[in-house]
């Protein structure tokens, strides 16, 4: 495989589509570096892994010796991107904006190099545009166009209502390619209409198109929907090392290699391939390979030092190997009259309910410092400290206060 495949096939791994991949080889064999952009709009202060498989894409890009751009859409973040919605999103306070742009400048560098990263934020241009500006740019294109965005069109045929600045979103998302002067964009699948939308814009500002490289949206902890923190199925990435261990080993074991292929850069495609040869002839243990994405994780938002606390404080719960006294301890607060167990387990967050505590403390599934209790009347008083557990992969070292 000489440099050139080589490079596409990282390029490509866990790709979903690269529209436009023969100009994405033409420019490569040029030998500059090429301008990559991934926008992002700053609607919650933290990110979670699945916002990182685009972080880790843009850094693979950097490996190859591109030149890759950061957008913050703090201008885009004020109108709000209604992809995938069906109803009009909220737009976002400039306060709420920064405030939350503040914190993924830092965030981001846990996956890209800091020295070859262009952070950008989109109201540098747009700030300086006027209503006159704004409105030759929605004269660009049509309604008509418009509505063949999935979501539009389900939301028009159903009579919801589309205000008007939502048309808007794509445009501006299109200008921020022409502003920065992009080779290739990256976005979700979710974002196809919106990628496009930049090449036309460029195309018609004289500049060649963007190559346009899409994402897989990343599943979250349940498998089923897309990682969201209004979901709950998430890791975000500035989580302690330990919530990260144990969160990545309750996923599934097929979930387990969607993971890799989107969000290691230590196992190539080759040895995911024998991994999964090797967990099929039974010669590695699921648990075990799911063990090293978490190593991984732990160790690229943290430090080395850090995962292996995490992985020994895992370990300490789930096979009984080890200091429980690693694991992060966590306050719950409780009234003068102590708490029973069933509400215990929920305010930890071991159980969704104290319904299903009390399923669990019947199916004795439930431990506190390895020993199965069952009375669901027992009391707790502040000044309490243990483990709780239910079951192999919920647990927390809890003190009463």
């Amino acid at each position: 495989m000489n440099e050139l495949e080589q490079a596409l096939s990282v390029i490509a791994r866990g790709a979903d589509e690269i529209i436009k991949r023969e100009d994405l080889e033409a420019r490569l064999k040029l030998g500059r570096p090429l301008r990559i952009k991934a926008g992002f709009d700053p609607t919650a202060p933290d990110l979670h892994l699945g916002h990182t498989v685009l972080l880790n894409k843009m850094r693979q890009f950097q490996d190859l010796g591109h030149q890759v751009i950061f957008l913050i859409g703090d201008f885009t973040g004020m109108i709000g991107d209604p992809t995938g919605k069906n109803v009009t999103r909220k737009p976002l306070t400039r306060e709420d904006v920064l405030a939350n742009a503040e914190t993924y400048a830092e965030q981001v560098y846990k996956v890209l190099d800091r020295d070859r990263t262009e952070l950008r934020f989109n109201s540098e241009w747009f700030g300086k545009m006027g209503a006159a500006d704004m409105i030759r740019l929605a004269a660009q294109h049509t309604v008509a166009r418009m509505l063949e965005r999935d979501d539009f069109a389900k939301r028009y045929a159903g009579q919801q209502p589309i205000a008007i600045h939502e048309f808007l979103y794509p445009l501006v998302q299109g200008y921020d390619s022409v502003a920065l002067e992009c080779d290739v964009e990256l976005g979700g699948t979710d974002q196809k209409f919106n990628l496009l939308m930049g090449r036309a814009l460029q195309e018609h500002h004289g500049q060649k198109p963007q190559i346009v490289l899409t994402m897989p949206l990343l599943e979250g902890l349940d498998g089923v929907n897309k990682m969201s923190k209004s979901l709950g199925n998430y890791i975000g990435i500035s989580e302690p090392a330990i919530d990260i261990v144990t969160k990545t080993m309750k996923i599934g074991d097929e979930l387990m290699w969607r993971w890799f292929e989107l969000l290691s850069f230590e196992v190539s495609l080759e040895e995911l391939e024998r991994m999964k040869a090797d967990i099929a002839s039974g010669a590695l243990n699921p648990r075990d390979a799911k063990l090293r994405l978490a190593r991984e994780l732990a160790t690229r938002f943290h430090d080395a030092a850090a995962a292996e606390l995490a992985i020994a404080g895992w370990h300490a719960v789930v096979r009984g190997e080890g200091d429980t006294s690693l694991l992060p301890l966590t306050d719950v607060s409780v009234t003068a009259e102590g708490i029973r167990l069933p509400a215990l387990l929920t305010a930890a967050g071991i159980t969704t309910s104290n319904s299903e505590a009390n399923r669990k403390l019947k199916e004795r599934a439930v431990r506190i410092d390895g020993e199965i209790v069952e009375d669901a009347q027992r009391v707790f008083e502040a000044g309490f400290e243990g483990v709780l557990q239910v079951g192999k992969r919920n647990f927390a070292r809890i003190r009463l206060i």
